[in-house]
């Protein structure tokens, strides 16, 4: 029989948590390549890119509540990592606010056949400093011992 503890259940949503922040590593290459759609693949491209931006929003939320209760049942973690996780979360979370001003105005812009280009080139640019903080983090919580 299974014995699950609350610290296991954290965990588990925990990491369904950074399965949402997954979204933010394949950003760039989907933001890479959406001024070369046509207008419609662009507007559903974007509409697409705005809701995963709200679901990984929401997936730090999560983040949030479940690594604040692990760390303080014990976990063997020091002052600097502790800085460190909270830097790069507190990043991720500004980058995925900001991208959703972007991300309307581009599909007000498609649906107003403007020029999106401004619009995409922030977009492209957030996405790529996101998907590098995403990694940061998942690196120093895999190496949590590091520092």
């Amino acid at each position: 029989m299974i014995k699950l503890s609350t610290f296991k259940i954290m965990l588990f949503l925990h990491i369904i948590g950074t399965l949402a922040l997954g979204f933010y590593l394949v950003l760039p290459f989907v933001m890479a390549k959406v001024n070369k759609l046509s207008p419609a693949a662009q507007e559903g491209t974007m509409s697409a890119v705005k809701s995963l931006n709200t679901f990984a929003q929401f997936g730090l939320v999560i983040q949030l509540l479940t690594g604040g209760y692990m760390i303080s049942k014990g976990g063997e973690y020091s002052v600097p990592w502790m800085i460190i996780v909270v830097i790069l979360f507190l990043g991720i979370a500004a980058v995925g606010g900001i991208m959703g001003k972007p991300l309307r105005l581009a599909i007000e812009g498609i649906r107003a056949n403007r020029s999106i280009s401004a619009e995409s080139s922030k977009l492209a640019t957030l996405s790529y400093v996101v998907a590098l903080l995403v990694l940061l983090i998942s690196f120093f919580m895999v190496f949590s011992s590091i520092i």
